[in-house]
């Protein structure tokens, strides 16, 4: 029976999850400290063209600091402040922070058979430091940090010994967490692979990123491997919440141009839903087939087992975590028609939108669509794990950062999720990401700045490092002491 009491709630629950989200391969720095092996992102180029460095069929992964300059081989040197930032969460008032755990911080190469205890024991006191004021842990299992020595002398998540290899660190963390750490996830934005699989799945030109085939079946090891963390925690504790991590954009067909509307259709089901089908419904949806002859993946190349459709049946995700920082278009019918230039996942221009300094467009009410969208589909209780607003801040003469247009930003998507839970949507928390300056993941950055705190560092690496709270850090803190209610 539908719950009419629940009606006259407020609008967010009195336990929503407010915080907000990093990853460790763009601020912990330390890269080569504490027995840390390297990792894929320290073998990428810094800058703009980073993604398309790496695209290039010559390209080899290479620890190469004269050549490449990395920046996040230094972050922002989370890993020796950890403390401070965590205070200034608290001070934010966050109800939970979103991190990962460096997957080589853990096993240097990937393929030990015993972790490294130096690493377990940072995070030891980074999930101690957070509970010291009570703000909950939220842990990314993998996040676009493969182990180096994966990709190379593995081939990436193409190769199945990778599930045996992720298990066992996932069973070491999560043994090691489960009684301090509620909230899980397993992969981060496992989807971007359809349009950049080096990051989630390790692969490039050189050990088969242009085969589709090969992502296929870097994503069926990935959804064997994700099911069997699942496994592992909830027979650690039944309680725990294991969720996946999509990358979500709200997709809208040019015209009414029925060829248009189809090309949207399938653009959601294989970008947007393939993934979450998986992992949710614990089962291949119905347009796999359709996606498969699309892509030319050669069948009888995959290694797809009856155990491994079990266990994707057996241990589904328990909530879906999502990001969001822009919608696309779809248009195959008007070559000339503009691109969106700054959206990674490709699409044409949308004139009602405004765009950020790096050209992504910005759509508050496709966030509310897409929360509908999702839940509707699902019916798995949501949580929006990433979304923010990369920008060029500037310290004034008196070093404040006046950031009103992250506000703006941050307040309209705030309104547009408060809209999606009057619609009927369960939605668990949000952490914008950056919540602290970090290295750019898509640019290799520091100068595209999402934080609410200013980290004194720029993209060659100079700077003091001082932490300086923005504009929207005290805004930030305002939202989460009315819960959502004082925008």
């Amino acid at each position: 029976m539908f719950d009419f009491q629940s009606l006259a709630v407020p609008v967010f629950s009195k336990d929503f999850l407010w915080g907000g989200a990093t990853a460790a391969n763009q601020l912990e720095g330390a890269w080569n400290q504490a027995g840390k092996g390297p990792s894929i992102a320290d073998a990428l180029p810094g800058g703009k063209q980073r993604f398309a460095i790496a695209s290039q069929p010559d390209f080899d992964w290479q620890v190469d600091e004269a050549k490449y300059r990395y920046p996040n081989h230094r972050g922002i040197e989370h890993y020796q402040h950890y403390k401070e930032d965590i205070k200034l969460f608290a001070e934010m008032g966050f109800k939970c922070y979103r991190f990962s755990i460096a997957w080589s911080r853990i096993f240097p190469q990937g393929d030990e058979t015993e972790p490294n205890e130096a690493g377990l024991e940072f995070y030891d006191h980074l999930i101690d430091e957070c509970l010291k004021y009570q703000i909950k842990p939220v842990i990314t299992i993998s996040h676009y940090e493969l182990p180096l020595n994966l990709a190379k002398k593995y081939g990436g998540w193409k190769n199945r010994q990778l599930i045996s290899f992720y298990e066992r660190f996932a069973k070491v963390v999560l043994e090691r967490y489960y009684q301090k750490v509620h909230y899980w996830m397993t992969f981060n934005e496992i989807n971007s692979a359809f349009h950049f699989p080096v990051m989630s799945q390790g692969l490039v030109p050189s050990n088969g990123a242009k085969d589709f085939t090969n992502i296929i079946q870097a994503w069926h090891n990935q959804f064997v491997a994700s099911a069997l963390a699942v496994k592992i925690g909830h027979q650690l504790d039944s309680n725990l919440q294991i969720g996946c991590m999509i990358l979500y954009a709200t997709s809208y067909a040019y015209d009414s141009d029925p060829k248009n509307q189809l090309a949207n259709l399938q653009q959601m089901q294989d970008f947007n839903f393939f993934c979450a089908d998986v992992q949710v419904r614990g089962k291949y949806p119905s347009s796999t087939g359709r996606m498969l002859r699309d892509h030319q993946v050669e069948l009888q190349k995959l290694q797809i087992t009856a155990e491994d459709l079990e266990l994707l049946k057996k241990y589904p995700v328990d909530y879906i975590g999502f990001s969001y920082y822009m919608s696309t278009v779809t248009d195959i019918t008007h070559q000339d028609a503009a691109k969106s230039a700054g959206n990674l996942i490709g699409g044409v221009s949308n004139p009602f939108l405004k765009t950020s300094d790096w050209g992504w467009q910005i759509d508050p009410t496709g966030l509310r669509i897409a929360l509908n969208q999702l839940y509707d589909r699902y019916q798995k209780p949501l949580f929006v794990v990433e979304n923010g607003l990369g920008a060029v801040d500037q310290l004034t003469a008196d070093g404040q950062i006046h950031d009103d247009y992250r506000i703006d930003y941050l307040r309209q998507h705030i309104q547009a999720m408060a809209g999606a839970v009057a619609d009927g949507v369960d939605l668990m928390g949000y952490t914008p990401w950056g919540c602290i300056d970090l290295v750019s993941a898509s640019t290799g950055q520091m100068s595209k700045r999402y934080g609410f705190i200013y980290v004194d560092l720029d993209d060659q690496g100079n700077g003091s490092l001082k932490r300086i709270p923005k504009d929207s850090f005290y805004w930030y803190q305002k939202v989460i002491q009315s819960n959502g209610s004082k925008l």
